[in-house]
């Protein structure tokens, strides 16, 4: 992009301030900040849910069953044996979420790098891979593994990986890809600028990733090896089954188009999204959302009715997703923190909000589709997340999982 045409694109959005330096960048930095304005959709800046937390009107929320724990066991070996077949015959893939930064446990690495070993360094990443390898050995085929990385933390992500010998996995089925980045703005929808060469940017959220594997060209990749279904996760649930044989049989057997895995709840108001229908299609409520009555709504067995947790780990059609590539899902505007230029050019960290992060969620991906199987798992076995240092949800509360499903820290 030349400068002209970055200066018009930046005029038609009321954005021109981004180039207010660029006579005193070098040449490099003024290639990579016109990369940036080309890449850029100004267009979500205009968005008319300008408040932080606006959530839009709801369909109709009525309950989704899920497979539950009884009916998995009574067809485990089926599933299985459907599950090993998908994965050897090289449909199955991984992609893991890991944009993220590691700042609420105190690092200033990408999350996945963080060290939660005992007697020896276990890296999060690490965890990851040792589960994925459990399903290689057992089924004797290697999973194409895709990882989304942000700009901020692509080369030294894939520099950890390379270190590491990306620990045991076959470097040629290892694939990763930069998230597409949305602009941050104050709250007018005016950008700010990070560096005097920089437009501040955050990833546009977890709802983003399959756009990205294809704007990166990694699609192209998972094509040319015959995936079919992708397994998606986040890095942070350390106990969590990757390509797990059982799950993909399942997903499989019941022609759905993306399967959830799902925990039940540990108290009515645990601060999870729960599986619903939405004026009849799949869906997820998240937790405030969920009203008194839908609280103590029951089932047939008397059960709670919206009582089953995601866990950010889906299984989606690759078909599917392909369909639904184009559709605009909802934007959601968060509030944050964000650092930015002031007038002078001088550079400002925040001590509260300023400003919005615009980002596209998983969910919605699901509300597109036809069908959706909630998949039971055990929570003491497949949910060990990490969000906190210490406390609930943390290192020493997986640590502790960890320990009780005997992995070695």
């Amino acid at each position: 992009m030349t400068y002209q045409e970055a200066y018009a694109k930046l005029e038609a959005c009321g954005q021109l301030h981004v180039l207010k330096y660029y006579e005193e960048l070098t040449d490099e930095q003024r290639g990579r900040l016109l990369a940036q304005v080309e890449a850029a959709d100004f267009s979500i800046l205009s968005s008319k849910e300008k408040e932080a937390g606006k959530t839009a009107q709801r369909g109709k929320i009525t309950p989704l069953s899920a497979m539950e724990l009884d009916e998995i066991e009574e067809k485990r070996a089926a599933f299985e044996q459907i599950g090993l077949d998908a994965i050897k015959a090289g449909r199955i893939g991984a992609v893991l979420l890991a944009g993220g930064m590691g700042t609420r446990l105190g690092s200033d690495n990408p999350k996945g790098m963080y060290d939660i070993g005992e007697t020896r360094p276990v890296y999060i990443f690490q965890r990851l891979i040792e589960n994925t390898m459990e399903i290689v050995r057992k089924s004797g085929a290697w999973i194409p593994f895709f990882v989304m990385t942000s700009d901020k933390n692509h080369d030294i992500t894939v520099d950890f990986f390379e270190k590491h010998d990306y620990f045991g996995y076959r470097s040629d089925y290892m694939f990763f890809f930069q998230q597409d980045m949305a602009p941050a703005s104050d709250y007018n929808g005016k950008v700010y600028m990070e560096e005097k060469g920089k437009i501040s940017t955050s990833p546009n959220g977890n709802g983003g990733w399959f756009i990205s594997m294809e704007k990166s060209g990694v699609a192209d990749k998972m094509r040319e090896l015959g995936v079919e279904w992708l397994n998606v996760f986040a890095v942070d649930n350390v106990l969590q089954r990757i390509a797990d044989p059982c799950f993909v049989g399942a997903v499989i057997s019941t022609d759905s188009a993306v399967g959830a895995k799902v925990v039940r709840k540990a108290a009515p108001d645990e601060k999870v999204g729960v599986m619903c229908l939405e004026d009849g299609r799949p869906s997820i409520v998240e937790y405030y959302e969920l009203t008194e009555e839908l609280m103590e709504a029951k089932d047939a067995k008397g059960d709670p009715a919206y009582n089953f947790g995601v866990i950010l780990n889906y299984l989606f059609r690759v078909r599917d997703l392909e369909a639904i590539m184009n559709n605009n899902l909802p934007l959601h505007v968060v509030e944050k923190k964000i650092p930015y230029l002031d007038e002078n050019g001088i550079r400002i960290d925040p001590q509260e909000p300023n400003g919005y992060k615009y980002e596209q969620l998983v969910l919605d991906m699901i509300h597109e589709l036809d069908s959706c199987l909630p998949y039971e798992v055990v929570r003491e076995k497949e949910f060990a997340p990490i969000k906190n240092k210490t406390g609930i949800d943390s290192v020493e509360s997986a640590r502790g999982l960890l320990h009780k499903n005997g992995i070695a820290l």
